[in-house]
C-alpha cells in the first residue's frame, strides 16, 4: 500500500520529487532541502495519505561524498495512522547547510532535530529551541559525525572543584574507542580502518574486550 504514497507524491509533486526508491516495502522519496517543509506538509495535510504520525527523524554522515552532492541525509519516518502505510523522506544536506524545522507540522520533531543538531550539527532554521539535547552546552564538536575525531577525550573543559567530591577522570583514548571507529581523517586520505569491533578482531587490528585481566586492559595493534 505505501507504493501508493510514492504515486501519489509523484502525480502531485512531481517537480519536487527527485528520486523514489522501493524495496521489499520500503519507500523513500527524496527531494531538495529547499522542498522539505513543502512536501512534508502535503504528506500531512493530503486526505490521501494522513501522515498524522511523526515517528522519527535522523540523519546520516557520508563524508566520502562530493560536497555537491550533500555530506548528509536527513531522514523523516511518517506513518498514517488511518491508512496504515509508511514512508521515508529524505534530503541530503551540506555542511553548513540550514534546513526548515518541521515543529510547526509535528511537535515531536522538536527534540529529534535538537539531537540531530547535537550530534551532527545541522541546523533548523525557525526551530523554537535549538540547542543540545544530549551532551553538555560546552561539549566540543557533534559526535556522529564521522570525522569526529576517535582520539578525541572529554570534556575538553577542566573539571569544576567541588569540596567533598572527587572527579573521575575521562577515559584514556584506549578506553574511549571501545566501539572500533573508523579513522575517518585516515580513511579519507586513502587507509582503511573498520568499523565493527567483531571485524576488527578477527582481522587482528583489536583484542576482543573481554580479553585479558582485571589488572591488564586489552591494548590495540597498530594501525597498519
Amino acid at each position: 500500500m505505501s507504493q501508493r504514497v510514492l504515486d501519489r507524491l509523484k502525480e502531485q509533486l512531481a517537480a519536487r520529487i527527485l528520486e523514489t526508491v522501493s524495496f521489499r516495502g520500503d519507500e523513500v522519496a527524496i527531494v531538495a532541502p529547499g522542498d522539505w517543509p513543502e512536501v512534508a506538509k502535503f504528506l500531512r495535510d493530503d486526505p490521501e495519505l494522513a501522515f498524522d504520525h511523526f515517528i522519527d527523524l535522523t540523519a546520516v554522515d557520508y563524508p566520502e561524498r562530493e560536497p555537491e552532492v550533500g555530506r548528509f541525509d536527513l531522514v523523516l519516518m511518517l506513518r498514517s495512522s488511518t491508512k496504515a502505510h509508511r514512508i521515508r523522506l529524505k534530503t541530503r544536506v551540506k555542511d553548513g547547510e540550514e534546513v526548515e524545522s518541521l515543529v510547526p507540522l509535528w511537535a515531536g520533531a522538536n527534540w529529534q532535530e535538537r539531537e540531530v543538531w547535537d550530534m551532527f550539527g545541522i541546523r533548523f532554521r525557525g526551530h523554537p529551541d535549538l540547542r543540545r539535547i544530549l551532551l553538555y552546552d560546552q561539549f566540543v564538536g557533534h559526535p556522529l559525525r564521522k570525522d569526529y575525531p576517535i582520539e578525541r577525550t572529554q570534556p575538553i573543559i577542566p573539571y569544576r572543584d567541588v569540596d567533598g567530591i572527587d572527579k573521575i577522570a575521562p577515559f584514556g583514548p584506549d578506553e574511549g574507542e571501545p566501539w572500533g571507529r573508523i579513522d575517518w581523517q585516515a580513511r579519507l586520505a586513502g587507509r582503511e580502518r573498520h568499523v565493527s569491533p567483531a571485524v576488527a578482531v578477527q582481522t587482528g587490528e583489536k583484542r576482543a574486550l573481554s580479553e585479558g585481566t582485571e589488572n591488564e586492559k586489552p591494548e590495540l595493534t597498530e594501525e597498519r
